[in-house]
């Protein structure tokens, strides 16, 4: 999957007539590290793929065409979980596909030790029910711990990173805005 990530924005930006300059100026993301992404030798985290999605002005679901549902309503067998590279997690998009939604609702399973993330900050708001097992999660340099039916909701433009400590999955209920896939 990350290779066919890399051939898409690649072939976003020269479709765009974009240098790697330009796409950088665009995103805030360094040319070196633009470079890597689009030979699949660097891993890109969910909120870099957003900002070049919004560069190159497509939704961010292009990227992953393969997932997307044009139903309101998801059936269990409709549902197809995916990786993204740089993230051990595992990620089921729950929600319908239409114009105007702004929230969206999937069910991720944290491997032990992940996400292993440096803190972020972006737009929007984030919605956590932890289903079963544990995760630490960091907001505004303050820790918490969430068990199995907890939550937390935090704005997602204060300083934030998650984590599972324990030696088994998490599987967590997570709402976000803005959209995201």
């Amino acid at each position: 999957m990350e290779e066919e990530i890399s051939q898409r924005i690649r072939q976003l930006r020269m479709e765009k007539k974009l240098t790697l300059k330009e796409m950088s100026k665009r995103t805030g993301l360094s040319v070196s590290f633009l470079s890597q992404v689009e030979r699949a030798s660097s891993s890109i985290a969910i909120t870099s793929l957003k900002k070049i999605a919004d560069a190159v002005d497509v939704p961010i679901s292009s990227f992953f065409e393969d997932y997307e549902n044009k139903n309101y309503h998801v059936k269990a067998d409709e549902q197809k979980p995916f990786r993204i590279e740089g993230s051990g997690a595992i990620y089921t998009r729950l929600g319908g596909e239409f114009m105007g939604r702004t929230v969206e609702p999937m069910l991720i399973v944290y491997p032990p030790g992940q996400p292993n993330e440096k803190k972020i900050n972006h737009p929007g708001e984030e919605f956590y029910y932890v289903l079963k097992g544990v995760m630490l999660v960091e907001v505004d340099g303050k820790e918490y711990i969430i068990k199995g039916g907890d939550s937390i909701h935090f704005p997602s433009t204060t300083a934030h990173k998650m984590t599972n400590p324990l030696d088994q999955d998490a599987k967590v209920l997570c709402f976000v805005t803005p959209v995201l896939f």
